[in-house]
């Protein structure tokens, strides 16, 4: 039977465009499972799928034939020996053993099998080549090559005007690319046209970097986020933190607002460990640090001043150079700062006193680089000046080790990933120094001339393999190191922690020392200063007592010498007087009896001159006179008058017959 089916439209309309329009869903059909289709069908799980072991290098995805794998098990039994055979007997089954032997059929039979067995033996026995077998193994004895390494690539700065590279960052997958920062660190001698960029480079193509970031001044510091590795963190010469997302293009994600950001340049930016992985910190020069959520940097979510008199003012505050944060310890955090002082912080301190802990000074200048010994984080490596420094946490007053003074300046410094005895420090005059503390301590290990330019900035990758090396021309060197200088050595932990422990002893018996020294010092010179204190009050007393007896005397020749002119300026008015008693007396006298000579006057008679006489005499200085008697405690204007008193008033009291009177009260008797 024939189906014949008439089409009744015109041929313009076939293959005619649908016109398709918004409306509501439409349920045309609801098709209920059918539990007798489901039993047709067996759940896969697990279900397996085929990837290869090595590291994806691209994202496209073929697919392949899968080789699927099954495990098959055989529950093996004694069995296949005849009914006139028990197994259980051991002469009938050897019996029976030689005369199957004997068999022609039997040799073919093994050969046969055997070929078979030895292939599924095999198999079996195969080696997974990405497996590591040997991991508790202890690696084995390093051989004695020397130090060395080699240039595997530069990375030039590709603009015209060549800026210095301040900051190099590791991708944190593989480390296969490296970002660069470049800035002018001249203060205000920036040339005119410089560029603002700064750039990310592929290991293997050294001629083109591959992406350029274009920040709105030029970067200090620029770091990878270990958790995304499209994310990067820079600080900016003009105090601004900026994010980048690598998937987004070069330009800024994400910056924060001039008014709440630093005053200085951001000369450090380091990411911390937290379940969101955007959480950040950056310090600077303007004496802050300060956190941030890359999420809402319209504002810092913390801030801290570095004022270790703990009184949080900004004006003496210690300018920022470098941070170390370690995500071992969480809440720590250190600052290296410009004046030279180390200072050790705790992030979860609610007082500035909480949050300063300690401070350790001992560089001249600033502190260029600081990092904990990733094997031994309370150990930590600081650069500064013409010095590398080991630092110890229970040793504040001093570090533990030290280099020596070298001719050039230190600019950089980082440990080892792999080995806890390595450092590498960077110079002013191109020199990159690894340090093997192992091998030797005064010297470095390996002293390379990478340029002739300054190097600014050091960074090693996670191996311990490659280093990254820039200079003050923006040029990035890539070295690799030699094979003893990026393995760990047999017993080299141990090795390198009884270094730090014996260093760390010897330097607090060594502080203990210097401080009895300072006691026994400081006990002498206050010693001393009361020896002087007493001879001092000793020669000062002798000096006030005979100050104070030259006044006394010179106080009564004064006065002596002034009741001598008043006295004798009196002399005229006494004699008149003296005369008229004279002529009374004479007028008394009865008739017949003459004036008498002067061997006739009365011994109390006494001249004018006479009088005054005696206490002149009597008031002479105890020294030309010893025998006198003391004179009394009074002033030298009531001792004169006293004895002047005296005098007279024997003179009238002889004239007229009377009884002398007794010396004046608490004085000395007159002379006869």
């Amino acid at each position: 039977m024939e189906i014949v089916y008439v089409y009744l439209k015109k041929r313009s309309e076939f293959g005619k465009q649908c016109n398709f329009s918004d409306r509501q869903a439409e349920l045309t059909i609801d098709i209920q499972p059918n539990p007798e289709l489901a039993e047709q069908f067996v759940e896969r799980n697990p279900v397996d799928l085929g990837i290869q072991c090595s590291t994806c290098m691209s994202e496209h995805e073929v697919n392949t034939e899968r080789f699927e794998m099954e495990t098959r098990g055989v529950n093996h039994m004694e069995g296949g020996w005849p009914k006139d055979v028990n197994p259980l007997e051991l002469e009938q089954t050897i019996r029976f053993r030689k005369k199957v032997e004997k068999d022609e059929n039997y040799i073919t039979a093994i050969m046969q099998l055997g070929s078979i067995m030895e292939h599924c033996i095999k198999q079996n026995n195969a080696i997974d080549i990405y497996q590591e077998y040997f991991d508790d193994e202890d690696p084995m004895e390093v051989t004695d090559e020397a130090p060395s390494a080699k240039t595997i690539n530069v990375f030039r700065d590709p603009q015209e005007i060549k800026r210095a590279a301040t900051h190099l960052s590791w991708h944190p997958d593989g480390n296969r690319k490296l970002a660069v920062a470049y800035s002018c660190l001249d203060f205000q001698r920036a040339p005119m046209g410089m560029s603002l960029d700064s750039y990310i480079w592929d290991m293997e193509s050294p001629n083109k970097p591959e992406t350029a970031l274009r920040p709105s001044s030029p970067l200090i510091t620029l770091e990878y986020n270990p958790k995304d590795s499209h994310i990067l963190l820079g600080g900016c010469y003009n105090g601004q933190i900026a994010c980048w997302d690598t998937r987004k293009g070069s330009l800024v994600a994400e910056l924060s607002t001039i008014e709440f950001s630093h005053r200085d340049p951001v000369y450090g930016t380091i990411w911390l460990q937290s379940k969101t992985g955007t959480e950040c910190f950056s310090a600077s020069t303007d004496g802050q640090v300060m956190w941030w959520d890359i999420r809402k940097l319209s504002e810092p979510t913390e801030l801290l001043i570095m004022d270790i008199s703990k009184k949080e003012n900004l004006e003496t505050s210690l300018g920022a150079i470098s941070l170390e944060f370690e995500s071992t310890l969480p809440t720590k955090f250190m600052v290296g700062t410009e004046q030279g002082i180390v200072i050790s912080c705790n992030r979860k301190g609610k007082t500035p006193a909480e949050k300063i802990v300690c401070t350790f000074s001992g560089h001249h200048g600033p502190i260029y680089a600081l990092q904990r010994n990733p094997f031994y984080p309370k150990n930590f490596l600081t650069v500064g000046d013409w010095t590398a420094r080991i630092w110890s946490e229970d040793s504040r007053e001093s570090s533990i080790m030290w280099t020596k003074y070298h001719m050039a300046y230190l600019t950089d410094g980082a440990w080892s990933p792999v080995r806890p005895a390595v450092f590498f420090t960077t110079k002013m005059d191109g020199t990159l120094d690894i340090w093997d503390l192992v091998f030797k301590q005064c010297e470095p290990a390996l002293s390379l001339k990478v340029c002739d330019e300054a190097l600014f900035c050091l960074r090693v990758q996670d191996n311990g393999y490659l280093t990254a090396c820039g200079s003050r021309l923006g040029a990035t060197t890539l070295l690799e190191v030699s094979h003893g200088l990026s393995t760990l050595q047999r017993n080299e932990k141990n090795i390198a922690s009884s270094i730090f422990e014996r260093e760390t002893r010897r330097e607090k018996i060594l502080e203990a020392r210097h401080r009895e020294m300072r006691l026994k010092e400081k006990g002498k010179a206050e010693g001393k200063e009361e020896d002087q204190r007493e001879e001092e009050i000793a020669i000062n007393l002798e000096e006030l007592v005979s100050k104070a007896e030259e006044e006394f005397f010179d106080i009564i020749f004064a006065e002596q010498k002034k009741k001598e002119k008043d006295a004798m300026h009196k002399k005229p008015l006494l004699m008149q007087s003296l005369e008229e008693e004279e002529e009374e007396l004479v007028g008394q006298q009865p008739d017949g009896e003459e004036e008498g000579g002067d061997e006739d006057r009365p011994q109390a008679m006494l001249t004018l001159e006479e009088s005054l006489m005696i206490p002149i005499a009597r008031l002479g200085h105890p020294a030309d006179q010893p025998e006198a008697p003391t004179l009394p405690s009074v002033g030298p204007d009531v001792l004169f008058d006293s004895l002047t008193v005296i005098c007279f008033t024997k003179l009238h009291c002889s004239e007229r017959g009377l009884p002398e009177p007794g010396p004046p009260l608490g004085g000395p008797s007159p002379p006869p």
